[in-house]
């Protein structure tokens, strides 16, 4: 059942669909309520310029989204609708566009954010002040807020009681994973043209998204999942090894509802239950599980955006100077010295993506090697991924830097040589993308400064060994 305020408008029918990072037609729980509902049904998403603002005009993440709305567009004129592309204030243009074509109501699907609540709770209002409404659905999750609970009913703060709790609600449930048909309801579809701006006209760049193996849209969600499926039953081992293409790569599609949850969840399971997703189906499902875990974490406990969620590490002192700016922007850069941190600081300089092992791995080293505070990496993560999304990036951050409900020990500290020589081993995701140490053999390139170096190639800036006492000192404050 919908969220919703309440509200009627004499003589005003029909409804829009407020897309958001939902960027797809088929199975689509708002447009699914508003056409069953009637029509006419008019269709529109907002480059919201809230948050547009502080982005870089050569953004990948605009870049992405406009070449999905392009394909959307053409589904749904397809179906017999249309789709309009609108610049500002989504708390302004939402609630003019909705008098503007004298709808009844608007449909949209909750995001969990919480800058997207206040947005939403404002739109809400002003819809309401002139007597419409706001119906918000269930979408980018399987389980939303406080529909996983322990037995007290309260919320869970561990995984792996989370995790039971969730297939638990599944096995109870399986009719969450029942897709919302939509082409059925198509008659109810507003025909119009569609009305698309280009990137220039929001103040944005062309970006060459092949070039770092992007395709966006639906189709590209659609080619990224049918290829992981051929590769699942691996993914549980494969999953660690930077070089190799272990992963599923759908996070950037997930973030942007690219592809549907629902039909995600079905797919695996379906898999297993005849036997062909293996072990690698069973730990993908828990990474998607993972996905809704720090969801309703960021639910209940929004102070996690700016504090920790343990209230008694905030006493933990971070580095702070010029030396420590100095050290961070050598992090940011890929020159702090050892081989698989900066090659995972390449490939996400360059590409927006960094592989799942390494974004711990380099965590972990800018907290506990570098004692930099682990807000300030989530910052910076949140700037170049191309698949940011708040409640993940914080929840791994503050996983990486102990500060978190389900966090690593903080006496738990990666060894990036180790790490290297585990994950790496022949150097081969290394050499891609840190072309100074092309030229050294597999025993070298994990640690160079012990094999005579290499030219062009920095020491470390730190070591260590020296870095882990520190950092079991500086921890030491929340033990007493």
């Amino acid at each position: 059942m919908p969220k919703s305020n309440s509200g009627t408008h004499n003589g005003n029918t029909g409804a829009l669909v407020w897309f958001r990072r939902d960027l797809r037609v088929f199975d689509h729980a708002a447009l699914h309520h508003a056409l069953r509902a009637g029509g006419p049904v008019h269709c529109a998403f907002v480059f919201d310029t809230p948050i547009l603002a502080p982005l870089p005009h050569d953004d990948r993440r605009v870049a992405f989204i406009h070449a999905s709305l392009a394909e959307l567009a053409a589904e749904l004129e397809a179906l017999g609708g249309h789709l309009l592309v609108l610049h500002g204030d989504a708390r302004d243009e939402v609630p003019r566009l909705a008098a503007r074509l004298q709808v009844a109501a608007v449909h949209a699907n909750e995001d969990y954010d919480p800058a997207a609540i206040a947005r939403d709770g404002a739109v809400a209002a002003a819809l309401q002040a002139e007597g419409r409404a706001l119906h918000l659905y269930k979408d980018q999750v399987i389980f939303a807020r406080d529909e996983v609970l322990s037995q007290a009913g309260k919320p869970l703060t561990v995984f792996t009681p989370y995790k039971k709790a969730w297939l638990r609600r599944l096995d109870a449930e399986p009719a969450a994973l029942a897709p919302w048909q939509v082409e059925p309801h198509r008659a109810a579809f507003a025909p119009g043209r569609s009305q698309l701006p280009t990137l220039a006209d929001i103040g944005f760049a062309s970006v060459d998204l092949a070039a770092v193996g992007i395709e966006a849209g639906m189709r590209g969600g659609a080619a990224q999942f049918d290829g992981f499926v051929d590769r699942m039953a691996a993914y549980d081992t494969a999953r660690d090894f930077p070089a190799q293409d272990g992963t599923s790569r759908l996070s950037l599609h997930l973030r942007f509802g690219t592809v549907s949850i629902r039909h995600l969840v079905r797919t695996v399971t379906a898999l297993a239950a005849r036997g062909q997703a293996g072990s690698g189906g069973a730990t993908w499902l828990s990474e998607l599980i993972w996905r809704e875990f720090y969801q309703m974490i960021l639910y209940f406990n929004p102070h996690v955006v700016h504090a920790s969620f343990k209230p008694a590490f905030d006493k933990v002192q971070w580095e702070t100077g010029a030396e420590a700016d100095a050290l961070f922007a050598a992090w940011c850069a890929g020159r702090t010295g050892y081989p698989l941190v900066d090659a995972a600081m390449a490939q996400l300089n360059g590409t927006g993506f960094m592989h799942n092992r390494l974004r711990m791995v380099t965590a972990s080293f800018l907290c506990k090697d570098l004692g930099i505070d682990w807000r300030r990496g989530e910052a910076y993560f949140a700037d170049k991924l191309v698949d940011y999304e708040l409640a993940s990036n914080n929840g791994g951050w503050q996983w990486a830097a102990s500060t978190g409900c389900d966090a690593q020990p903080f006496f738990r500290i990666f060894n990036p040589v180790t790490q290297s020589e585990k994950f790496d081993p022949d150097g081969a995701f290394i050499r891609a993308w840190v072309p100074a140490l092309g030229a050294l053999d597999a025993r070298a390139i994990h640690a160079p400064w012990l094999h005579g170096g290499a030219p062009g190639y920095p020491a470390p800036i730190v070591d260590h060994a020296e870095a882990r006492g520190r950092t079991l000192e500086r921890y030491a404050v929340v033990k007493a």
